[in-house]
């Protein structure tokens, strides 16, 4: 799998433009940000121009890759937009919107137009709009270059809670104001034996809704697929929410099409300990994946940083929500005061209405650093996505701190990882250990005398030592060891919750080890 985008350009080209407020589309004469003429606009309309451009054989954007290629991380942070020709700054709220130049990040032109009563006028592109030293590569570009993506700025001016930047990437910097993991629009091929595609958002109209709203309506485009995207955004004291409808319609066969995909970066953490290489104790933006499935059932899979890719398959019917979270909120577990870990937004995805058949996919990556986004998750259908397939979904994200749904069972807290056998004697030869540790309200009280029983499936290994016990010091804490003697064949996969009398206390476990 190859990825378009490196984090560290990424990061780069967000901070790019500059922070202070400017003007509205109302004062665009005199402020210099020129708009074309007002045409008609509706979902509807946009709808019908996917479906046409489906229809045609995709034509690749027409760049000048030469100079967009030159313009790294370093050249990409010399750049800024104008203060003063900020979309909707004249409103003080938060929908202030700010444009991303061309760059190596995100090398694909996106046309920008405003809705406005049923009215799309297109802003023009323009050197003028953005800041840079004389003889910088980007002014070789001229009147050629165009605006990359954009960005909508807290209402204080310090920072920004949304971008889109780059392919069909966005994302948010949540409820703790610091940005982690991303969204895509689609994942098209993602690590199957042909070449991933990442089709581009090649055109945004922006309607404002209200003093923390607005919506982005998008145009999709890719060698396999075309489609149309409304996508509402709002800042929330809990964080961003976004409501998406698409509808996406195929040019060829797809081996593997993912909705609602995202894209998050694990290193290593507790369970990872002999690949910690660097000083700091856990390095990742998310920690494991969380997902509700159409029963009722909740599973908790901790991330992992494999010897190979890996894709892993869990199917299910009607799911009711999925998500990559970081759990993990303590500073002294990372220990990193520049980027700050503990901060990383948690994505949960709720489904509107059943999507029937399917199954959460996750791809983990090897990584030997924090720059690369080596973790992907996403929904595909169970049918195959064949050439004239079109879909209709619609979701709800949520950029949060918290659980995204108080649950009925424990939820895992942490997952360790050692060898295995007992404290004080020599480890058995390739025997591992696996420690977890739930918690929650419906373990409060219990005791081992209370009947609670560790239901543990190992998958190509041999299970040994298991115990489930509650922890000293908490009343709604218990640990479950099991001691695992690897197959010839890894991974072993695992499956374990605690239950008392038949029902479940806690989240379902799924583990994979090497």
């Amino acid at each position: 799998m190859t990825i378009d985008l490196s984090r560290r350009e990424l990061v780069g080209a967000l901070a790019a433009a500059a922070l202070l407020p400017g003007i509205s589309p109302a004062q665009a004469a005199a402020a210099g940000l020129a708009m074309g003429p007002a045409t008609p606009f509706s979902w509807e309309w946009l709808k019908g121009q996917a479906l046409a451009l489906s229809q045609r054989p995709y034509k690749p954007p027409v760049v000048n890759t030469k100079v967009i290629h030159a313009i790294d991380y370093d050249a990409a942070g010399q750049i800024g937009y104008r203060e003063d020709r900020t979309l909707w700054a004249d409103k003080h709220d938060e929908t202030a919107i700010r444009f991303f130049h061309l760059s190596r990040a995100a090398t694909t032109p996106v046309t920008i137009a405003v809705v406005e009563n049923g009215q799309a006028r297109q802003i023009s592109y323009s050197e003028s709009l953005f800041t840079m030293p004389a003889g910088h590569i980007a002014r070789k570009l001229g009147s050629s270059g165009g605006f990359a993506g954009f960005r909508a700025m807290n209402a204080n001016g310090m920072g920004d809670w949304l971008a889109f930047l780059g392919a069909s990437y966005f994302r948010s910097a949540g409820a703790l104001n610091q940005y982690g993991l991303s969204a895509r629009g689609i994942a098209v091929n993602t690590a199957t034996a042909g070449l991933e595609e990442f089709p581009a958002f090649t055109g945004f109209w922006l309607e404002h809704r209200s003093a923390d709203e607005f919506t982005a309506y998008a145009l999709l485009d890719g060698p396999s697929v075309a489609g149309a995207y409304r996508i509402v955004n709002r800042k929330t004291a809990e964080g961003v929410e976004q409501d998406v409808t698409l509808f996406v319609r195929l040019r060829a066969d797809v081996e593997r099409l993912g909705f609602a995909p995202l894209t998050s970066m694990y290193w290593y953490g507790e369970a990872e300990k002999l690949k910690g290489i660097d000083w700091r104790p856990e390095i990742h933006d998310s920690d494991g994946l969380l997902m509700w499935s159409g029963s009722g059932e909740r599973i908790w899979r901790p991330l992992g940083n494999p010897p190979r890719v890996m894709a892993n398959s869990f199917a299910d019917d009607g799911p009711r929500g999925f998500g990559l979270l970081q759990r993990d909120r303590q500073f002294d577990h990372y220990q990193d005061d520049g980027v700050f870990y503990q901060k990383r937004p948690s994505l949960w995805i709720e489904p509107q209405g059943n999507w029937g058949k399917g199954s959460v996919q996750l791809v983990e990556i090897p990584t030997v650093q924090e720059t690369d986004d080596n973790i992907v998750a996403f929904w595909v259908p169970a049918a195959p996505a064949l050439a004239s397939s079109s879909y209709d979904l619609a979701y709800h994200m949520r950029w949060i701190a918290t659980e995204p749904a108080a649950g009925p069972v424990a939820r895992v807290i942490n997952t360790w990882r050692g060898v295995g056998g007992r404290p004080g004697l020599p480890p058995p030869p390739g025997v591992s250990k696996l420690v977890i540790d739930f918690q929650g309200e419906r373990l409060k009280g219990l005791t081992r005398d209370s009947g609670v029983e560790p239901v543990v499936s190992v998958n190509g290994a041999t299970a040994s030592h298991v115990d489930a016990y509650p922890v000293v010091g908490f009343d709604d804490r218990w640990r479950l060891t099991i001691d695992v003697k690897a197959g010839s064949t890894p991974p072993t996969d695992l499956r374990a919750f605690l239950r008392l009398k038949g029902d479940a206390l806690t989240e379902t476990w799924l583990y994979q080890l090497f």
